[in-house]
């Protein structure tokens, strides 16, 4: 039912083809589907919809472009249509120059859409913490971009930006305590002073009785009325609604749904609704599966005395009947493969940190990406690392990449990233070739010490079972041999999931001139 071909015998074998496969579909073909609509890391997902079409935003932190932007007919099935971020340019370390600025970027994205321009609106702190940081709000007449991004001064924590039917423009923002800021009509700039419209302490027996630090916030205007939805008790959580009739307050509150049955211990939390042209309401919120991310699922909404209840009376049934869009749509969701035959990137792919645009070409060798060598003692420094998400239930990835190009201190390869992260690579030391696998920063294994072949065939294999990743190589691309050990797949990143990964560095100065050509990346789900 998820996927056009059964693999999971195919998996246990050392031979496994060289296929691409489809990805992950909630879509079960009979006018139901099945969450989560996109089985991989789509965190802090908010959604609009223009017209016949809906778009959806996401979180992506470090990872460039940022701000990834998917499109829809339906809310079922999705592709890629860009991103609101090319690059951060506000700190050399986002270029890995003088440490670097992991979990730094884009948190919390919004986006909405008004007098014929999108807007995504996202905070990044300096650092890990919330106490500060600046504010940006890009802006577009597509999603394909281009893209101007604002950089504000102010730190606008988790911003909900919203557009009031009086012309006036607002950000619903902060953690625990809850702030709504104007903007002016620019969208451009702050025009006043924050004003807290929200806070009952981050643990209230009385009034609670549970840990309520919200957060995430969105907001709406129905029927005369302020909403803010806002997600509150972390990873474990719940969604919460407030309302009240004047935007600054007082607001009442209503937990609209808390359920943890797809995923025990993990509950729905943080994200956005969205009206579809029929009156009915539907709600993307994500749920935390671990090592492979923050995954978004697409619940109805039943509005009981005012209140926008998702799922049946507040929890989630996990499947549902389709959203009434009226549109026939055919199965589809955002894009894996690449067999690196466009001049362009595709957008299933992003760079670890901001891209050294010199370092890397579709175009010098056609049909292949070439990454050539950025100076790195290890693979969490180096540049122009080529990553895009592992997915769920179970997937692998599988590389054919030329070693020809490769001089003394490169080390060449396709792996896993996170922390820890793991993966097999061609190293070169004293003119002469080895296969290696390393996991957490130690070589394992050397498999091959004087490996004299242009070409070299890895896989990786990931599964959401233990969390745990599986690393293979071939010498022809048709046999496969294990290597190395298991990769424990963490979150030692904590907000961003494991990812497959290319890459190109070099230890020795006098290799930064190497280089090695991918000629394909091809993706297998289950």
């Amino acid at each position: 039912m998820k996927l056009k071909n059964i693999v999971a015998i195919l998996l246990l074998c050392n031979t496994l083809p060289t296929f691409s496969q489809q990805v992950w579909t909630p879509d079960n073909g009979d006018g139901t589907f099945t969450n989560p609509i996109m089985w991989g890391d789509w965190p802090d997902p908010d959604v609009i919809r223009v017209g016949d079409d809906f778009y959806f935003v996401s979180t992506s932190m470090h990872y460039v472009p940022g701000c990834p932007i998917a499109t829809s007919k339906d809310l079922v099935n999705w592709k890629m249509a860009g991103y609101a971020v090319e690059r951060y340019d506000e700190d050399p370390r986002f270029d890995l120059k003088g440490g670097s600025l992991y979990l730094n970027g884009s948190w919390a994205a919004s986006i909405r859409h008004h007098n014929g321009k999108f807007y995504v609106a996202f905070c990044t702190p300096n650092g890990w913490g919330i106490e500060n940081g600046h504010f940006s709000i890009c802006e577009a007449e597509k999603p394909e971009g281009p893209w101007k991004r604002t950089i504000f001064p102010e730190f606008l924590y988790d911003p909900g930006l919203f557009f009031d039917d009086d012309g006036k423009v607002y950000v619903a923002h902060g953690q625990h305590v809850l702030y709504i800021t104007e903007l002016n009509s620019d969208v451009r700039s702050v025009k006043g002073k924050p004003v807290e419209i929200w806070n009952k302490g981050f643990k209230d027996s009385q009034t609670w009785g549970k840990d309520f630090g919200m957060e995430g916030s969105h907001m709406y205007k129905i029927n005369g009325m302020y909403y803010i939805t806002c997600p509150a008790g972390g990873t474990k959580g719940w969604q919460v609604c407030l309302r009240s009739k004047n935007i600054y307050g007082p607001y009442e509150h209503k937990i609209i749904v808390e359920d943890d049955s797809a995923y025990p211990g993990n509950g729905l939390h943080q994200g956005g609704m969205v009206q579809l042209k029929n009156g009915d309401w539907w709600f993307i919120i994500m749920q935390d599966r671990g090592p492979l991310g923050r995954v978004p699922c697409l619940l109805p909404v039943k509005w009981v005395d005012g209140w926008p209840m998702m799922g049946g009376n507040g929890k989630d049934a996990i499947v549902y009947t389709k959203p009434q869009t009226g549109k026939k749509v055919t199965l589809s969701s955002p894009a894996t493969t690449d067999e690196f035959n466009k001049k362009t990137l595709g957008l299933q792919w992003q760079w670890n940190h901001n891209p050294d645009n010199s370092k890397w070409s579709l175009t010098e060798r056609p049909g292949y990406m070439r990454l050539k060598a950025s100076l790195a003692k290890n693979l969490p420094n180096a540049r122009n690392t080529l990553t895009q998400r592992v997915q769920g239930p179970s997937s692998h990835a599988t590389v054919e990449m030329d070693v020809t190009g490769l001089k003394d201190g490169n080390t060449a390869g396709f792996g896993i990233f996170e922390f820890p992260y793991a993966y097999v690579a061609v190293k070169q030391e004293n003119g002469m070739r080895k296969i290696i696998m390393c996991n957490d920063g130690k070589i394992i294994e050397t498999a091959v010490g004087n490996y004299t072949k242009d070409k070299l065939w890895i896989r990786a294999r990931a599964t959401d079972k233990d969390f745990t990743a599986r690393f293979y190589y071939s010498t022809d691309g048709k046999e496969f041999h294990p290597i190395g050990n298991v990769l424990n797949m963490g979150l030692g990143l904590v907000w961003t999931a494991n990812r497959f990964a290319m890459f190109n560095f070099s230890t020795e100065e006098s290799g930064v001139d190497g280089y090695t050509d991918f000629n394909w990346f091809r993706f297998a789900g289950k």
